[in-house]
């Protein structure tokens, strides 16, 4: 782990000197965490262009980013925020969207656990998003959220538990 933080500090200090590849591959490893993170908070329908909104503006205020090793929590933080300012300006009325016709549809089952989840505790809700629909593994989560495993091991298990007992 320390050899994956240490390059992490590598790709954070050439993004910030304008390496677009360097950022680039610290969007690859850390998708899947915003993706939970904001699939955990927000429609599912939403969370595409908020995943491209989260990268703009961590791109955009990387320099103001103190400690290089931080960057996973840094960024999980940018992803929530930006998921409550979405609660904050979204309208009743939503766009219907020219690809929503094509979109594969997910299964009732999917998508009642989806919400289902979506109703739990924060903490809960956020590591089973990234455990059970992006496939991170315990240590993958707290490697790139900055949580310790033991809170990750925690919050999955309670998290399945309320989970069962819900559905």
């Amino acid at each position: 782990m320390q050899e994956e933080i240490s390059h992490d500090d590598g790709l954070v200090s050439a993004a910030r000197d304008g390496n677009r590849t360097a950022f680039g591959r610290l969007y690859e490893k850390y998708a899947r965490m915003v993706h939970g993170i904001l699939l955990s908070r927000v429609p599912r329908t939403e969370v595409d262009d908020l995943l491209q909104d989260v990268f703009l503006l961590a791109m955009r205020r990387l320099p103001s980013l103190r400690e290089a090793g931080a960057f996973g929590s840094w960024l999980a933080m940018i992803a929530r925020n930006r998921a409550t300012d979405f609660h904050r300006s979204s309208q009743v009325l939503m766009e219907l969207r020219e690809d929503a016709l094509t979109q594969p549809a997910l299964r009732p089952e999917a998508l009642a656990i989806l919400e289902t989840i979506q109703r739990l505790p924060e903490a809960y809700r956020e590591t089973l998003v990234l455990r059970l629909v992006e496939g991170m593994t315990g240590p993958e989560i707290a490697e790139r959220t900055g949580l310790t495993p033991q809170s990750v091991r925690v919050n999955l298990h309670r998290g399945m538990k309320q989970l069962r007992e819900n559905l």
